[in-house]
């Protein structure tokens, strides 16, 4: 089996010496190649090396922007595409700060704990099919947004750029900035989802590929419980941005059994595709990546795109 394992030496968690236990254990299992990332879509451009040299499976050791880079480096930019027998497999051992992705398909988020559990599935060959979600010519493995976590992940970004680490204190402390000043700002979204009106008066929306839809430390938080990576995309959209409701809300999504409602919620589950246009330029994210400010955006559930390496449902 030829592996190619692509390590982010910047990611939030990856040290020296856990990724020489890493590429050491794997080495003994396959024909092992090592690749560190040294910019801003590198690993895109290694994952699409690996398809073309034939590699058997590609194995992330990072956070989930590395995970979404080596996707689309993996996909291309176009989701009107079956799904291919040549691509390699993708396998993850979590190295960043939340590991969504890892953690939503059953990894152990500790990365010794996955290196164990990663030999295993490969000694018993266990993989399964997935699907992604697609906007704006990149892929999403987890979840995109428009406008409040979009706001986030660009104040993440920025910090991170004077060298704080992205944890979820700090991932907090931005929300609640971006969430009291975007209310003095009216409301751009308007969502059109199948078989429902158009809804107007939207603050902000998350598009779930897979439940939770994040995590903070430990904890999961739902948006769409019933969201996975074997159904449609979930929606979750909020018209209001006053204290109290919102603060209900956010009770329920960090509730054990979330299942959030609100008069003020809409919330769509297994939806093939949702198109959100803005009155005026909203930022955008994908997998925890802000990508901009956008006033169009359409959203594709691309279904069983991607074989992984994981635990069986």
């Amino acid at each position: 089996m030829r592996a190619l394992l692509i390590v982010n030496p910047n990611a939030t968690t990856t040290t020296p010496a856990g990724r020489d236990r890493l590429a050491h254990a794997l080495s003994g299992r396959t024909q092992l190649t090592v690749a560190h990332t040294t910019h801003r879509g590198h690993a895109a451009d290694l994952a699409r090396s690996a398809h073309a040299d034939g590699m058997d499976v590609v194995i992330a050791h990072g956070g989930d922007g590395t995970v979404n880079e080596i996707v689309n480096g993996l996909l291309g930019p176009s989701p009107d595409r079956g799904p291919d027998p040549t691509l390699p497999r993708l396998a993850v051992v979590p190295g960043g700060s939340a590991n969504v992705f890892a953690r939503s398909l059953g990894i152990a988020p500790d990365p010794m704990e996955a290196t164990e559990q990663l030999l295993a599935l490969l000694a018993d060959r266990t993989a399964r099919r997935i699907g992604l979600g697609h906007c704006d010519g990149r892929w999403f493995v987890f979840n995109a947004g428009l406008g409040l976590d979009a706001q986030v992940c660009e104040a993440v970004d920025l910090s991170r750029l004077s060298g704080k680490k992205a944890t979820s204190s700090r991932y907090v402390r931005h929300a609640i900035t971006q969430f009291f000043a975007s209310k003095r700002i009216e409301p751009a979204l308007t969502l059109e989802v199948p078989g429902q009106d158009p809804v107007a008066g939207v603050y902000y929306a998350f598009v779930s590929n897979s439940s939770p839809w994040t995590f903070l430390d430990r904890r999961p938080v739902h948006t769409n419980p019933g969201t996975s990576f074997g159904t449609g995309l979930g929606v979750f959209a909020m018209a209001t941005m006053r204290v109290v409701p919102s603060l209900r809300v956010v009770r329920q999504l960090l509730a054990k059994q979330g299942d959030p409602s609100s008069p003020y919620l809409l919330r769509a589950d297994d939806v093939t595709h949702v198109r959100a246009r803005s009155t005026r330029p909203i930022g955008l994210q994908v997998d925890g990546d802000y990508l901009g400010l956008r006033t169009d955006v359409e959203f594709v559930s691309v279904p069983s795109i991607l074989e992984v390496v994981a635990p069986a449902q």
